[in-house]
């Protein structure tokens, strides 16, 4: 398997390099040069295994010449041993047609725990093999970072560095970070948003004299590696619904866009996908591009649904990649373009491309608090704040026949309700509360360094706090 920059100027990449450089040096994105494709048949032989030995049958051809296949069933049984659900992801059905998969029974309560602890193994393995090590630099709305630390904490070959918007995520998103006492654990507080500290790991990276002298790597969806292992949960839901010979749906709560581009990417390899609801906050600029074919940058909100806080949604360059039918230089000029002015649109004729699969709206955090409230008193189930979009987001497009109505809708929790508690309280009066191993969480002693949103401030911390080969001793 060969791995290609969206910009279309970056070298071929093997997934080792692929895992271990995260962005391409041209300033693109990898992704696959082809997509593998399954047939029915061989999605049928899928129906029946448990989730890890799923994950091995669908990130195989992906990892190809990379690890051997007992070393990845190795490396798979062990990321999801630990996790909280004997089911790995459990589906609940809410009504007819309609389920919630539970994507928060990892370590950190939040759906990138399903990649990241398949990440950090597949570090520690590609590093061991090279006797390298890295410097992991990371942006994170909330979950992203909690996620990377855990996956990484303690990893002898691995320096990690996470910055999150300072006074923008949840208290249990913060503390997940700031509370680990491990030397190679660097939690900072950017004084920005989230796009702020996106941007500030990009031009870390597009440094390639300081990429290159301290060895950094990403764990952000920028890196291919960390969508991958998502694709199998799109798979575990639709085998259980009847794939390949039913078609199903997916809602899906969306910020950076990497969650929803994994279920176009499960599309992709021919999973049955009738439609992908991209349901946003009310930092809508996904949803309005999907409506209108113009992406348009407006200034963030902070929100219920603070992971969602996003108007540069990175992950949507793969799309554009793909709907530009793979031409780099056109996708590179666009971007830049849309660095330039703060908006880009499309043609008719690539917007019906992507309505094909995709259809998007945004919900504000009145309807979001709405519908925590409407969900608990129908079915029982308490839903966080991005969860409970999702299943806005479908109520929405049944109403507006959007979806077909004979296809059966799975809308992803992605995080547990204890993550947000305030918004929970406030849509049901009662708190939720976190699981017994972090009840203690509030109380713990935080590690966290406050920095300015300034590239000299961010990258001197870094030069003098990692250990990678080639930093200055």
């Amino acid at each position: 398997m060969r791995y290609i920059s969206t910009r279309g100027a970056a070298p071929e990449l093997d997934f080792d390099d692929v895992l271990l450089a995260g962005l391409a040096r041209d300033g693109g994105l990898y992704v696959p040069k082809q997509w593998p494709r399954f047939s029915e048949a061989e999605i049928r032989e899928m129906r029946g295994l448990g989730y890890a030995d799923l994950a091995v049958r669908v990130m195989r051809p992906f990892v190809d010449g990379a690890t051997s296949d007992a070393a990845l069933q190795k490396l798979v049984h062990a990321a999801y041993d630990g996790f909280g659900h004997p089911a790995v992801a459990p589906l609940k059905q809410l009504d007819g047609n309609l389920w919630l998969m539970e994507l928060f029974h990892g370590p950190t309560l939040a759906f990138k725990d399903y990649a990241m602890q398949i990440l950090g193994r597949m570090f520690d393995q590609a590093l061991t093999r090279r006797q390298e090590r890295v410097t992991i630099v990371g942006a994170t709305s909330g979950d992203t970072g909690s996620a990377a630390i855990e996956a990484c904490r303690g990893r002898e070959a691995v320096d990690i560095f996470i910055l999150f918007p300072k006074g923008r995520v949840s208290p249990v998103q913060q503390r997940q970070m700031t509370t680990v006492d491990a030397a190679n654990v660097h939690a900072i507080a950017l004084e920005g948003t989230f796009d702020d500290c996106q941007d500030m790991v990009k031009a870390l990276f597009n440094d390639l004299a300081f990429r290159d002298r301290y060895r950094l790597s990403a764990v952000n969806s920028i890196n291919w590696a960390r969508l991958l292992p998502q694709i199998v949960y799109y798979f575990w839901a639709a085998l259980a619904l009847g794939a390949p010979d039913r078609k199903v749906a997916f809602s899906v709560p969306s910020g950076n866009f990497g969650n929803v581009f994994s279920g176009y990417a499960a599309q992709a390899l021919g999973l049955p996908v009738e439609k992908l609801v991209v349901a946003t906050n009310a930092n809508d600029i996904l949803s309005r591009f999907f409506n209108s074919g113009t992406m348009e940058i407006r200034g963030v909100k902070p929100s219920l649904s603070p992971s969602m806080d996003i108007q540069v949604s990175s992950n949507f360059e793969r799309l554009l990649f793909d709907l530009h039918d793979r031409d780099g230089q056109i996708t590179g000029r666009e971007l830049d373009g849309f660095r330039e002015t703060g908006s880009f649109s499309v043609s008719q004729g690539m917007l019906g491309r992507a309505h094909e699969l995709f259809a998007a709206t945004g919900v504000d955090d009145t309807a979001t608090t709405a519908r925590i409230k409407a969900t608990h008193a129908a079915t029982g189930e308490v839903l966080d704040p991005h969860s409970a979009i999702g299943i806005e987001a479908t109520a929405r497009m049944r109403a507006d026949k959007a979806l077909d109505p004979e296809v059966p809708v799975i809308s992803i929790a992605t995080a547990h309700p204890a993550k947000f508690p305030d918004a929970v309280v406030d849509a049901i009066g009662a708190r939720p509360s976190l699981p017994a191993r972090m009840a203690d969480l509030m109380d713990r002693e935080e590690y966290f360094t406050v920095l300015a949103n300034d590239f000299e401030t961010v990258a001197g911390y870094i030069a003098g706090h990692t250990r990678a080969s080639g930093a200055a001793s």
